[in-house]
């Protein structure tokens, strides 16, 4: 935590302005791991790859990681395989690929980082040899406008088997950075670039300020060597096995500290009792045991009222051994119907007051939640309850459902929102391993339910979550983001990415860049706001229509990733979607 805090303290420091450029590479920078791999992995899982393309694709990578092959030719052989795919498809493929493996891998600490760039005014870019289509859905979510890029050509929406020159590695990396440099009056000097690999050596060299970053072992000699500071972030990627020792036992502590408070039950006849102990307990012994440590603000917010209905953001497993550390007793909760057919967690859920409920069948939700009118009213239970339904990819709000609203107001009982802020340092979405973090909470004013109707439930439901959006920085627009982003998954995919109109590429042109405003003014380190996408930084520009038949690559392609708008341009896929052509290749780059 030290190291983190430090590096931050280092960015806060720096002078503010958008003449200040912060280049990330994307593989191993941003995110643990390689996009290509997770790419790779989930094509087999698929069964798209025949036993021969597996052998082939296996050879290429053989002879790059051996030195015999450039980064160009592996491009060249993995362009190859795709010819004739399209590239609507890929899109689809790189949200898929975000929903289920990409949004967990990126670390905490850089998207700290980014944001306190932001918060400088300093013009934020990602700079990495991958595909947009590995890269998009993450700059997205972190609100980074320009990417830069390598590229395969497409024609009439299909890939044609090319590769579009000069690629974004090594030196190609410099050229697009000087481009992106002169069209925003960037001062590399005065800038910042952030990789793990030593084949970004050029560019290092050529920021006033390089950042190795999860650097691997020639990048980490060399910067020894210069005197360049270091840092490696241990939050994702393989976890030590003391994290799933860590992991196991607090999880299990659910059935223990239930057994814990058998006995209270037996000797006093009060199962209530019994589970207010056992509650308390668990919080206690699951937060301990995966080092998670709480920063609350507002915590006398947390009995001033009760009962009532706590209502807090989802973004981790985690979220139930803290609320449990926090509300301790007399509460009751609601969770997804496939908790309740968890061997033996399921069943002590049920018998500490838990309803489960079909997050898809929202009416029926709302009339499985009666009981706890009752709950609250004769028995005097508080309620907990995640408005939006399911965890996040991220820590950016979703949409609110109506139940907890309609059950505050039925019961006639105030609601507390708690915030909590980084519940995905300890384990985001999908990730089975939990690792030490300090989680800080905000616990809001109780909110006066007395008064809410029927007619104007949607006016409160938006002014609680504007208390959420507050309390945690972001804004209108980031929310937008995240509930298109919630609903666009459900969705049929529409193109929202921008290209120039393809025409002939001159020799060691940067390679491909979403840029489309410039970068903000400088501003002090706030919270940041999500600029607005404005135009593409070429004069020509096309919509994702078929290009001109003609064979022909395209020169400093601009790609601009869609506006945070509620209505959303390309949706998040979080299942195989219907496409004009199923890949039948798989895409390699290691970066």
């Amino acid at each position: 935590m030290a190291d983190r805090d430090s590096h931050l303290q280092d960015v806060l420091k720096a002078p503010e302005g958008p003449h200040i450029a912060a280049l990330f590479d994307f593989d191993g920078t941003i995110i643990a791991g390689y996009s290509a791999t997770a790419m790779l992995w989930e094509k087999i899982k698929r069964r798209e790859m025949t036993a021969e393309e597996l052998v082939e694709t296996a050879n290429v990578m053989a002879q790059y990681s051996m030195g015999s092959m450039g980064f160009s030719g592996l491009m060249m052989a993995a362009s190859k395989f795709m010819k004739g795919v399209t590239e609507d498809s890929y899109f689809e493929f790189g949200e898929e690929l975000y929903q289920k493996h990409i949004a967990r891998k990126v670390y905490p600490e850089s998207r700290d980082l980014i944001e306190a760039h932001m918060a400088k005014g300093h013009t934020v870019a990602i700079v990495s040899s991958a595909t947009i289509y590995q890269i998009e859905p993450t700059a997205r979510d972190l609100n980074i406008e320009h990417v830069l890029c390598s590229q395969y050509e497409v024609e009439n929406g299909e890939f044609t088997g090319n590769i579009i020159r000069p690629l974004c590695f090594g030196e190609g990396k410099v050229l697009a950075a000087e481009k992106l440099a002169k069209e925003y009056k960037l001062d590399l000097k005065k800038s910042y670039f952030y990789s793990d690999s030593y084949d970004d050596i050029e560019l290092l060299e050529r920021v006033g300020k390089p950042r190795p970053l999860n650097p691997n072992s020639k990048l980490t000699e060399v910067a020894k060597e210069r005197g360049w500071p270091l840092q490696k972030f241990d939050s994702r990627g393989q976890g030590k096995p003391v994290d799933y020792l860590r992991t196991i036992y607090a999880t299990g502590s659910l059935v223990t500290s239930f057994v814990a408070g058998l006995p209270i039950w037996a000797l006093t006849g009060s199962q209530r009792e019994a589970t207010n102990f056992s509650t308390g307990l668990f919080g206690d012994i699951a937060t301990a045991l995966t080092g998670v440590e709480l920063d609350v603000s507002g915590e006398e917010n947390l009995w001033v009222n009760r009962p009532c209905i706590f209502v807090f953001n989802h973004q981790s497993k985690a979220d139930v051994m803290i609320m449990a550390k926090l509300v301790r007793k007399d509460v009751g909760g609601i969770a997804k119907k496939e908790v309740k057919d968890t061997p033996v967690i399921g069943k002590v859920m049920e018998m500490a007051g838990t309803i489960f409920v079909d997050r898809a069948d929202g009416r029926n939700a709302i009339k499985a939640m009666e009981p706890l009118i009752d709950a609250i009213k004769v028995d005097g239970k508080s309620i907990c309850i995640a408005p939006e339904g399911t965890r996040t990819l991220s820590p950016k709000i979703g949409p609110f459902k109506k139940g907890a609203f309609h059950l505050a107001m039925q019961a006639g009982v105030p609601m507390v929102p708690i915030v909590i802020h980084n519940a995905g340092d300890v384990a985001p979405k999908n990730e089975f391993v939990m690792r030490p973090a300090t989680v800080k909470v905000d616990i809001l004013p109780p909110v006066d339910t007395s008064k809410w109707k029927k007619t104007t439930l949607d006016q409160h439901v938006a002014e609680v979550r504007g208390m959420f959006l507050k309390a945690l920085g972001q804004s209108d627009d980031d929310a937008a983001m995240a509930e298109v982003a919630e609903v666009a998954a459900r969705l049929p995919r529409k193109a929202s990415v921008k290209q120039t109109t393809p025409v002939k590429a001159k020799a060691r042109k940067p390679a491909a860049t979403i840029a489309p405003k410039k970068a903000p003014t400088a501003k002090k380190a706030t919270p940041r706001k999500k600029p607005a996408v404005a135009k593409t930084a070429t004069t020509t520009k096309a919509s994702r229509r078929p290009a001109t038949a003609k064979k022909t690559a395209r020169k400093s392609v601009t790609q601009k990733v869609s506006a945070a708008k509620p209505t959303a341009k390309r949706p998040a896929a979080k299942k195989a979607v219907t496409r004009k052509a199923p890949p039948k290749k798989t895409a390699v780059s290691k970066k």
